[in-house]
């Protein structure tokens, strides 16, 4: 279940079988000039048919979007053994209900997905990374803005992570910070097809936040190895965590200014109780990644957190699972983000698709409904 079936290089769309590892996909596309519009920090083992599942997000959403528009087609083996041949290579297909979406997302509760189309994009022929600090969140998202403005089509990423993000990097993973200590760092990428066109923007959007003091201090990467140095400082976070303690993981979308907010709130909520709190993710598309560490798993911890942290989320019409799915943990409080009438009907069609529920059980949908 590892194979390429087929890639068009007209039209840049890939034909694989569900078990392909995503960075081994990245690898095949990039000996043909193009790549993956998906890109995560757990590429080395993931699979696209699990992406694809769990309609997983990654660092270039802002620029490629999400999975449910880029993926084409899907083969799924239903629960009764039947397999659904949507397979479409076509970007425009309106004969009908589509049906490939309601597998993308659906973890594998109403069929398993075994092959995927894909739509990629050509190879950039320049990529530039600049690695920022801030002092204030708001100053951030106000480097955010002008950075849409400046950059606009070049732009590819724009991620970020706190102080207590790099504190853990540093002790855990001795990475070393290349700038000056900030309360807040950002991730640029921008990918295009003119070095000299991109360096230019790049350069007077840098010298426009510089002067205006919207950031403090920053580093520029434009070979290999300094762009994977730089990416580390955000892609590695989770790895820092895990050294750590027991960690706590939520998957937040919320309103872009409010994203910060909630990691303040949680601190001040948890005092002394929480060894850290910290927040990082993709501002680009409102997703806050909100960890929590203790010394060992600790049950009077957890009671703190939730239900708080949902109706957090909840209060400021968030989603309480922004690209990973709800799976066992969080399928009861799927409330929080969906009204009872849209639960209804998931659990219908999760009925009608696999009505014995015997695909991926007690997963997504909520006990009184599994």
């Amino acid at each position: 279940m590892n194979q390429v079936m087929s890639f068009d290089h007209v039209s840049g769309i890939l034909t694989c079988q569900a078990g392909c590892v995503l960075e081994n996909l990245s690898s095949y596309l990039e000996e043909k000039d193009f790549i993956m519009p998906l890109d995560l920090g757990a590429k080395g083992s993931c699979q696209i048919g699990g992406n694809v599942a769990t309609n997983a997000g990654g660092l270039r959403l802002l620029r490629y979007g999400s999975l449910r528009g880029t993926v084409l087609g899907l083969e799924v083996v239903l629960a009764d053994g039947k397999v659904l041949n949507c397979l479409a290579t076509l970007r425009k297909d309106n004969t009908g209900y589509d049906l490939k979406q309601l597998f993308i997302g659906s973890e594998g509760t109403l069929g398993v997905i075994t092959a995927v189309s894909i739509l990629c994009p050509r190879k950039p022929r320049a990529v530039n990374v600049a690695f920022l600090g801030c002092s204030t969140f708001q100053q951030l998202l106000e480097t955010f803005q002008c950075c849409r403005g400046m950059l606009g089509e070049i732009l590819s990423a724009f991620e970020f992570l706190d102080s207590a993000c790099m504190r853990l990097l540093e002790k855990h993973l001795k990475l070393v910070n290349p700038i000056t200590e900030s309360p807040f760092y950002i991730v640029i990428e921008t990918a295009g097809s003119n070095a000299a066109h991109d360096e230019e923007k790049l350069h007077n959007f840098l010298e426009t936040v510089m002067e205006s003091s919207l950031v403090t201090d920053g580093t520029v990467a434009t070979e290999d190895a300094k762009i994977k140095a730089l990416w580390a400082m955000r892609e590695r976070v989770t790895e820092a965590l895990t050294h750590d303690g027991y960690t706590y993981k939520y998957d937040i979308s919320l309103p872009v200014e409010k994203i910060y907010q909630l990691v303040t709130d949680m601190r001040h909520h948890l005092g002394d109780r929480a060894k850290n709190v910290v927040g990082y993710g993709h501002v680009g598309d409102g997703n806050l990644h909100l960890n929590i560490t203790s010394p060992t798993k600790d049950p009077t911890l957890l009671a703190a957190i939730e239900p708080y942290v949902y109706e957090w989320t909840a209060g400021c019409r968030g989603s309480i699972s922004a690209e990973h799915g709800l799976g066992l943990k969080k399928k009861n409080y799927i409330y929080f983000s969906k009204p009872p009438e849209a639960v209804a009907l998931m659990g219908n069609i999760k009925s009608m698709l696999d009505p014995h529920g015997i695909l991926n059980p007690y997963k997504t949908l909520p006990d009184n409904l599994c």
